[in-house]
C-alpha cells in the first residue's frame, strides 16, 4: 500500500520530535526494530548520507551515522546495484577510483543499521527524508533540522549556514573535494541539541532570515563587482572571463585535436584516446569544474549526405503541414471549405481527391501551426452535414508527429509565443491601442510575402511568459477579435534555416509528398557503419550525458556547417537547460 509522507512536529516532555510516518513508492522499504517508547534518555543519532546518479535513480553510495558524544559508529562506503552515471563528487566527494575496491551493497548496510540502532533510537539528520529514501528504510522517530530551523515561506537554510550561524563552526569547506558525511552527521546532531537545549524562542532572537539575506546580498555584490571588472575591459574573452573570476575550465578532447584551449593558463586539459573514452571521463569529472567543453571527434558527413539530410528535414516539415480532411459529398462547395481551412492560415495547395469512395481534401500550409490548429478544430466535427476526420498523411516521417509536436510547444523558444491567424493589415495599430489588455508582450512579428511585400493574414506574438502568452490567447480568440490561433510551434531560426535551404530541396506548391524509400532502399540505410546510424547512436550517448549532470546546468551544443555544391549550410548550435529537479534539489541545499 502507498504511504504518504507525513510530518508531525510534537513536543514530548520539553523534546521536539520529527515522526516519519511514511512516504510514497516505499513497499520494498526496510523497517528498523525501533519499536520501543521514547523517553528523555532515547538516544540521538546522528545520520548523513551522499548518493550517485545511476541509471536507475539515486543510490547510496556512503552512509556515516554519529553518536550523542560524537563518535562515529558507522562510516560505510556502498556500492550501487546499478550502473553508475554520475558521481555527484562535487557533494559527495566519492570518485571512480575510490568506490572500485567497495563491496558492501545496500542489503549489508540496511541490516548493519537494524542491529546498531537501539529499539527507542531518534535519528537526527538535514533533509533526512532523501538519506532514508537513499537508504529505502523506515524510521518512526527522526529529527530533521531543515524543519526545526525553517525559513520564511517553507524555504530551509543550507546547513553549512547553520553549523557557522548557531554553533560557529565552518563546514564544507571549498577547498575539500564534496561534503565530509561524518562530520555532517555531526553538526546535524549539534544542531538539534541546541534546539532541545535553547528552544525556538532563542532561535528566534538570532535573526537567522535577515542574516542570510545578509549574506546572499554581500554574495551577490561580490559577484556584480567581479563581473563589472570583467564588462569594462573591452575584448575579453571567455577564457579571460574565467580567469579573472578565479574559475578552472576543463577541456576533453581526443588525443589527435588540438586547440588554443590546451594552453590557456586556467584549462585543465584532459587528452583520450576515443570518443568512448571521452564520454566516461566527462561523467566523473564534468561535476569538478564549472564550465567544461567536451568535444567529440568523428569524421565529417560527405556533402551529399548533408544535402540529403537537409532535403530530407525539409520533406518532413512539408509533411507534418500537410492534412487530409474528409469524407464530404460529392456536391460539396469547395469555395466554402477553401475559406473554412484558409481561416487557420496560408494554404500553399488544396488539392481534390477523388481515388477515394467519397471526396477528401489534401491541404498543405505555409506553417506548422496552421496544419495543427485545423486538426485540432475540424477533426470529428460536422461540415455540411457530414462528420469529418482531419489527420496528417501517415509516412515514416510523421510517425512520431505527436511526440514532435509536443516537444516543440515545450521549446524554451516557443513558450512565450502565440500563434493567430486571420489578422488584418491594421492588426498591429489595434493591438496597440488595446496594449493594456496584453502585458508582457514583447514584440509582434508579422511575416511578410518575399515577392509582393504585402502583409500576410498571420502573426506571431512573444510574450514575457507563458501566463501572459495564455492570457493574451484567451482574450483574442475571444468573439471581438474573431481570431484563430494557438501556441506557437516553429521558433523564427528554423524559418530562417528552411527557407536558405538550396532551391533543389524545395518542392513547388500543389506536388504530392514524397513517398517514403523502398523496402530494400531501407534496409541498405540502416548498415552498421552508415553515419546517419552512428549519429543516432551517438547522439543517445551524448543524451545520457546531459542526464546524468545536475539539474539546472546550461548546455550548449555547436555543430559546424558544411560547404556543398550549392554554396555553404550554416551550422547549427542548441541551447538546453536542465530541469531543477526537487529532491537532488533538497539534497544539494543539505
Amino acid at each position: 500500500m502507498n504511504l504518504r509522507m507525513m510530518f508531525i512536529i510534537s513536543s514530548f516532555k520539553g523534546r521536539y520530535f520529527l515522526f516519519l510516518l511514511g512516504f510514497p513508492d516505499c513497499e520494498n522499504f526496510v523497517l528498523t526494530k525501533c519499536n520501543g517508547s521514547i523517553t528523555d534518555n532515547s538516544p540521538l543519532f546522528g545520520l548523513d548520507c551522499e548518493i550517485c546518479l545511476t541509471s536507475k535513480g539515486r543510490e547510496l553510495t556512503r552512509i556515516s551515522l554519529v553518536a550523542e558524544g560524537g563518535c562515529c559508529v558507522m562510516d560505510e562506503l556502498v556500492k550501487p546495484d546499478n550502473k553508475i552515471l554520475d558521481y555527484l563528487t562535487s557533494f559527495s566527494g566519492i570518485t571512480k577510483k575510490i568506490l572500485n575496491p567497495v563491496t558492501t551493497k545496500l542489503k549489508d548496510v540496511q541490516r548493519h543499521l537494524k542491529a546498531l540502532l537501539p529499539p527507542d533510537a531518534v535519528l537526527v539528520g538535514h533533509s533526512l527524508d532523501l538519506d532514508l529514501r537513499a537508504l529505502k528504510m523506515i524510521h518512526p522517530y527522526v529529527i530533521d533540522t531543515s524543519l526545526l530551523y525553517v525559513r520564511e515561506q517553507g524555504r530551509r537554510f543550507k546547513l553549512k549556514f547553520l553549523a557557522k550561524a548557531i554553533l560557529g563552526k565552518d563546514i564544507q569547506c571549498p577547498d575539500r573535494l564534496g561534503h565530509d558525511a561524518t562530520e555532517d552527521a555531526r553538526t546535524t546532531l549539534e544542531l538539534a541539541r541546541y534546539f532541545l537545549k535553547y528552544g525556538p524562542r532563542k532561535i528566534a532572537e538570532l535573526n537567522l532570515e535577515a542574516l542570510a539575506s545578509h549574506q546572499e546580498l554581500l554574495a551577490a555584490g561580490q559577484e556584480l563587482r567581479n563581473t563589472a571588472e570583467i564588462v569594462y575591459q573591452p575584448n575579453t574573452s571567455v577564457l579571460e572571463c574565467l580567469d579573472l573570476m578565479g574559475q578552472k575550465l576543463l577541456f576533453l578532447t581526443r588525443e589527435a585535436e588540438t586547440s588554443e584551449l590546451c594552453s590557456a593558463r586556467n584549462c585543465q586539459t584532459i587528452k583520450c584516446l576515443s570518443n568512448k573514452e571521452v564520454l566516461e571521463q566527462a561523467r566523473v569529472e564534468i561535476p569538478l569544474f564549472p564550465f567544461s567543453i567536451v568535444q567529440f571527434s568523428f569524421e565529417p558527413f560527405s556533402p551529399n549526405l548533408t544535402e540529403e539530410m537537409n532535403k530530407r528535414m525539409r520533406i518532413k516539415w512539408t509533411e507534418m503541414s500537410t492534412i487530409y480532411a474528409g469524407p464530404f459529398s460529392k456536391n460539396c462547395n469547395l469555395r466554402a471549405l477553401k475559406r473554412l481551412f484558409k481561416s487557420f492560415g496560408p494554404i500553399r495547395s488544396m488539392t481534390l481527391v477523388l481515388e477515394t469512395h467519397q471526396p477528401h481534401l489534401c491541404i498543405q500550409y505555409e506553417v506548422l501551426e496552421a496544419a495543427q490548429l485545423a486538426i485540432e478544430s475540424l477533426d470529428g466535427i460536422l461540415v455540411e452535414g457530414a462528420c469529418i476526420k482531419v489527420q496528417r498523411p501517415v509516412t515514416e516521417l510523421t510517425l512520431d508527429c505527436n511526440t514532435l509536436v509536443n516537444e516543440l510547444e515545450q521549446d524554451s523558444e516557443n513558450r512565450g509565443t502565440i500563434y493567430l491567424s486571420g489578422v488584418s493589415e491594421t492588426f498591429k495599430e489595434h493591438l496597440l491601442q488595446q496594449s493594456n489588455l496584453f502585458l508582457g508582450l514583447e514584440a509582434v512579428i508579422l511575416p511578410k510575402d518575399l515577392k509582393s511585400g504585402k502583409q500576410k493574414r498571420y502573426c506571431f506574438l512573444k510574450f514575457r511568459t507563458f501566463g501572459s502568452a495564455q492570457r493574451a490567447l484567451d482574450i483574442l480568440k475571444g468573439k471581438d477579435w474573431k481570431l484563430k490561433g494557438r501556441h506557437a510551434l516553429t521558433p523564427r531560426h528554423l524559418h530562417a534555416w528552411l527557407r536558405g535551404l538550396p532551391p533543389e530541396s524545395r518542392r513547388p506548391p500543389g506536388v504530392r509528398v514524397i513517398p517514403p524509400p523502398s523496402e530494400q532502399q531501407a534496409l541498405q540505410a540502416l548498415k552498421v557503419d552508415h553515419p546517419k546510424i552512428a549519429a543516432w547512436r551517438w547522439g543517445r550517448k551524448i543524451g545520457k550525458l546531459y542526464h546524468s549532470l545536475g539539474p539546472g546546468t546550461l548546455c550548449l551544443i555547436l555543430l559546424p556547417g558544411t560547404k556543398s555544391t550549392h554554396g555553404s549550410f550554416s551550422g547549427l548550435g542548441l541551447m538546453g537547460i536542465k530541469d531543477e529537479e526537487e529532491s537532488t534539489t533538497s539534497n544539494m541545499c543539505s
